[in-house]
């Protein structure tokens, strides 16, 4: 019987102790140096590498490292892909076209058609309206929720891995936005390497250099606290425009009744969509119980556009970090 693997036990690789105040530069020239770059820095990434963007300030973050640690060009065996659902913010979608325009980087948009089935598509062209995310619905016959989270699975994971092997890998490295104060998550990856069921070993450049949501906030932000409502000039230039629970996807199912409301409030008709994705599941499909038919087992969207409209909101609902991560980070170990 093969033993359970105790994540405690995990370790990250060992790093010098000066990695929290860690900054990349530009590597010089010549094998040597690039020898020395990639073991001094945990930004410098060996190929064949699917650097995994989700089109936040965290994955943003740690492209702009990266490049920087490849002297401002990646080398042709790394290559950045975003897949989009037709759910990202417009916001999201116009920050993924800036990072890449700004910094001189080849961004691979990609789209779910039917499992198995992708398409490249591009700023302009990317869907805006749910329809790789409804196509999938459709297929299934169910939605997916907090315990079967196969949007991420089947809409990212299975899409970038089929991209990846369309550039003709057999097994890369696959480079996600998790961060050192991302503990748990950070384990929970090491140990899916150690588990070695994919094509692909996971590398958390960003948990190694020990770079957290303060270095994130400060290299976008700078001294500003809201970045709807800026007060300073935003150190690059641009910035996503959104606060951390208003990103990526709009009204995901992870983020918390009260975020999940407040952008009710804040955007009337943005729950259309999934008030509508709902309404569309029947009893047809084997697997459409109770919990299959809506988004989140303990009420439907129409029940918060209900309560959104009867009751005022409450500050203090949005006290909370449970959506923190990323869309792509959280539940990528699901794809096959």
């Amino acid at each position: 019987m093969r033993q359970a693997l105790n994540l405690s036990e995990i370790r990250s690789p060992d790093v010098p102790p000066d990695f929290r105040l860690f900054r990349t530069a530009p590597s010089s020239p010549g094998m040597g140096a690039e020898m020395g770059e990639s073991k001094r820095n945990p930004y410098f990434i060996t190929g064949p590498a699917l650097i995994s963007f989700s089109g936040g300030r965290t994955s943003a973050f740690m492209l702009w490292n990266i490049l920087q640690a490849h002297g401002g060009k990646l080398p042709n065996d790394l290559v950045v892909a975003f897949a989009n659902t037709g759910k990202e913010r417009e916001e999201t979608l116009r920050f993924v076209h800036e990072c890449g325009t700004r910094w001189s980087v080849r961004i691979h948009w990609l789209e779910f058609v039917s499992r198995g089935e992708w398409r490249e598509v591009g700023f302009n062209s990317a869907s805006r309206q749910g329809e790789p995310f409804s196509a999938l619905i459709a297929g299934k016959g169910y939605l997916p929720n907090a315990v079967t989270r196969f949007c991420t699975s089947e809409l990212k994971v299975r899409v970038m891995k089929g991209f990846a092997l369309s550039l003709g890998w057999q097994n890369w490295s696959n480079v996600i936005g998790l961060r050192y104060d991302e503990g748990m998550r950070v384990l929970r990856q090491l140990a899916a390497n150690e588990a070695k069921k994919e094509r692909w070993t996971t590398a958390m450049p960003m948990s190694k250099a020990r770079h957290t949501k303060a270095d994130v906030l400060a290299f976008w932000l700078g001294e500003n606290t809201d970045p709807t409502c800026l007060v300073r000039p935003l150190p690059q230039g641009f910035d996503l425009g959104l606060r951390d629970y208003e990103g990526n996807c709009d009204l995901c199912m992870l983020k918390s009744r009260g975020a999940l409301k407040r952008l009710m409030l804040d955007n009337p008709g943005m729950s259309d969509w999934w008030q509508q994705r709902e309404a569309s599941i029947t009893m047809a499909s084997a697997k459409a119980t109770v919990a299959g038919r809506r988004f989140v087992t303990e009420y439907s969207y129409a029940d918060l556009e209900a309560e959104v409209a009867t009751q005022p909101f409450l500050p203090g609902l949005l006290d909370d970090e449970e959506y923190d991560a990323e869309c792509g980070l959280t539940c990528a170990g699901e794809a096959a």
